[in-house]
């Protein structure tokens, strides 16, 4: 009980008291703090940087040569210019081409939202319990009777390459 009457701790003689008895325990050594004028320093070096760049690209936006200023900072850079792939332009020149852009448009949108509704319907079947094994079933069957009528026998295998063939010429 002696101890509970004891003069009351400081937090400075709290803290020493701890730092003394946990000897075990590491801490990180102590950045040194940057001095203002190194912060300025930078912040300096950032405003100028950026206030070249707005000169630059005023000066290729008016068409006007760069400042001797501008010039004397850096060394001139070579800037490599880029070209668009050539499906980029074939692109462009087909999407100039098109009268209605707006039904174009539509159309691509439509696709997209029909491509994800698909999926998240196939994804919705897939999760149900005797759907999959039914449908691996039926694939099974309309394979082998596929084969069995087309492809077993010569002259319905000749037709069916015939009926390709023909297939293909109409589309191309």
């Amino acid at each position: 009980m002696a101890s509970s009457t004891s003069t009351p701790l400081s937090l400075s003689s709290i803290l020493r008291q701890s730092a003394s008895a946990s000897s075990q325990c590491l801490s990180l050594p102590k950045l040194p703090l940057q001095p203002q004028a190194q912060s300025q320093n930078r912040a300096w070096k950032a405003s100028m940087y950026c206030r070249k760049i707005v000169r630059d690209v005023a000066a290729m936006a008016t068409g006007d040569i760069a400042t001797k200023e501008v010039a004397t900072e850096e060394p001139p850079t070579v800037e490599a210019e880029t070209e668009l792939p050539e499906i980029f332009e074939t692109v462009q020149e087909a999407w100039n081409k098109v009268d209605d852009k707006y039904a174009v448009t539509s159309l691509g949108v439509a696709a997209v939202i029909a491509l994800i509704g698909s999926s998240g319907l196939i994804s919705a079947i897939d999760r149900l319990p005797l759907v999959p094994g039914v449908l691996e079933l039926v694939g099974i069957g309309y394979t082998g009777w596929f084969a069995y009528k087309n492809l077993i026998f010569k002259p319905e295998r000749e037709a069916l390459i015939q009926k390709i063939k023909g297939i293909y010429s109409d589309v191309v």
